[in-house]
């Protein structure tokens, strides 16, 4: 293949790699800022999220280009595909990620002491999230090493698997809490939605992990 091709094809792959370490570096300023339970340094960590949306679409633009300029052949059009499905997970990222913060600063407003120790014992979902971008991230840095990606596609299952357990346990004791007639029930529930809010950003990294599994290695999309 051309080294013009080679050289477009890894730079859409290093635009992919940047916009994974902005969202992550994006939710470890957010978790930063939740443990402190400063709503100001919450808003700025929000801040970075209204410039990704450009960069998605410059990266799905270039593909589309490669397409016009090289026609890859079937192992690089299975990689450039796989971009344009990666895109559509960041894009949701990036809004999973805007829309969990906002509720959280309205939260941390809220300064309710229950609510808050629910709030804290959750961010442990964020933890397991950000070690998730580091695995993806590194599946991408290493994209030529088949065993590799596997071996990191299967540690983001692994984490993705925790946060559903931490979720399950939260969601017990609230349903409890909700139960107590002198808490307000609506308030933990609108907690348990910002909370599956939240787990979705991992579902979404997931999914980016099958689809370098599949641009690298091939089978189902």
């Amino acid at each position: 293949m051309l080294p013009q091709y080679h050289d477009a094809r890894h730079a859409v792959r290093d635009m992919v790699i940047d916009l994974l370490k902005n969202l992550a570096e994006t939710n470890r300023l957010a978790l930063d800022a939740m443990k402190a339970k400063d709503t100001k340094a919450l808003e700025e960590a929000r801040l970075g999220l209204k410039e990704m949306a450009s960069i998605t679409e410059k990266i799905d633009n270039d593909v589309v280009l490669i397409f016009a300029k090289f026609t890859p052949g079937a192992k690089d059009l299975r990689e450039m595909v796989s971009y344009l499905k990666v895109t559509s997970a960041l894009n949701r990222i990036r809004n999973n990620i805007n829309s969990y913060l906002k509720n959280m600063q309205g939260v941390l407003d809220e300064n309710n002491s229950e609510v808050n120790l629910f709030m804290e014992d959750s961010l442990r979902i964020n933890k397991c999230t950000l070690n998730a971008f580091d695995y993806a991230i590194e599946m991408l840095n290493t994209f030529e090493d088949d065993d590799k990606i596997k071996k990191l596609a299967s540690k983001i299952a692994v984490e993705y698997s925790k946060t559903e357990d931490i979720y399950s346990l939260l969601e017990k004791d609230m349903v409890q809490k909700m139960n107590d007639a002198e808490a307000n029930a609506q308030e933990y529930f609108n907690l348990l939605k910002y909370f599956r809010k939240n787990l979705k950003i991992i579902d979404r990294l997931d999914s980016i992990a099958h689809r370098v599994i599949f641009a690298r290695i091939g089978g189902k999309l």
